[in-house]
């Protein structure tokens, strides 16, 4: 059962001891903002980092600096290390980060609309690629929103217990 609402995500999470930190770049703290508001969101939620700049992938969330450097920011593997970071950085099982080109100019060589999401588990990381339209606002709030559908998916299918990542 996927749900598709941050009260349902955060009372999964809750039921089943799972903990989560979020990373997030062009998304700026949406994806923490949305699971923050439902009462009760303090006993699943650790923490987020907005890592907008490269020095605080790199010195805060421990995200490569030479791979920052060879590839830029708006990477798969940027996204997959920024949430195993946030893992690590704040004792959770499950780490969620967002990356990507926002608008209106493409970022590091990638077209406005290119996003990565990853999700972290016991300390294993996915990346997935996006290409949303529209507006910057409209980029935002699609990766927000897919970001809270991958939680969902994991929340719903992983067993409790809380190693962490």
């Amino acid at each position: 059962m996927i749900f598709l609402d941050p009260t349902a995500i955060v009372g999964a999470a809750v039921a089943s001891g799972i903990t989560v930190a979020t990373a997030e770049s062009l998304t700026a703290g949406l994806v923490a903002a949305s699971l923050a508001q439902v009462p009760g969101a303090s006993n699943m939620l650790q923490g987020g980092v907005v890592a907008y700049q490269n020095i605080i992938k790199s010195a805060v969330l421990g995200v490569d600096a030479e791979l920052l450097e060879r590839v830029g920011s708006v990477d798969p593997q940027v996204a997959k290390e920024m949430a195993l970071g946030a893992c690590r950085l704040m004792g959770a099982r499950v780490g969620v980060a967002t990356t990507g080109a926002a608008g209106p100019e493409p970022h590091d060589g990638k077209a406005v609309g290119t996003v990565y999401i990853a999700v972290a588990l016991d300390g294993v990381a996915e990346s997935y690629e996006y290409h949303f339209s529209g507006d910057r606002q409209a980029v935002r709030q699609q990766t927000c929103d897919e970001a809270l559908a991958l939680l969902s998916q994991l929340v719903a299918h992983v067993p409790g217990t809380n190693p962490i990542c």
